[in-house]
């Protein structure tokens, strides 16, 4: 008897979260400090250049975002041509400014790889709050 009651209190103990918690198990969604209608995104484009000759592993991109939206990333899309070879999500600082790194070559067998090299365009976008003036700089 002691045992049945053992396997139905542990069944009950594995049910319980699956009872109380949403299908989020639990997790509270960041509500956004801004309503959605009250944000915009802005898009930069900036050329890119990475020399062949580089001995630099890492390349850059860096910017500030006046009047950010809260809780937003900036996005950043790197195109060689029409071709994607590059996105990512960097969070914006409490200043404004963002910035993410890349690996622009690497060391395969003592043998440098150039990962990016040539011209390439670079797409930024800002989520920012509506309504005022100068909003954004890269």
């Amino acid at each position: 008897m002691k045992l049945l009651l053992g396997a139905i209190f542990g069944f009950f103990i594995l049910l319980l979260p699956s009872l109380t918690l949403p299908a989020s198990q639990g997790a509270e969604w960041d509500q956004k400090l801004v309503p959605e209608e009250n944000v915009s995104l802005e898009k930069s484009v900036v050329a890119m250049h990475i020399p062949g000759d580089s001995k630099l592993p890492f390349g850059s991109v860096w910017g500030t975002v006046q009047n950010a939206a809260p809780g937003y990333p900036v996005v950043i899309q790197i195109y060689k041509g029409d071709k994607p070879v590059y996105v990512a999500q960097t969070p914006v600082k409490s200043d404004g400014s963002y910035e993410q790194y890349f690996r622009v070559s690497t060391i395969d067998n003592g043998k440098m790889i150039h990962i990016f090299e040539g011209d390439y365009t670079v797409n930024i976008f800002k989520a920012v709050v509506k309504g005022t003036p100068g909003t954004t700089s890269t």
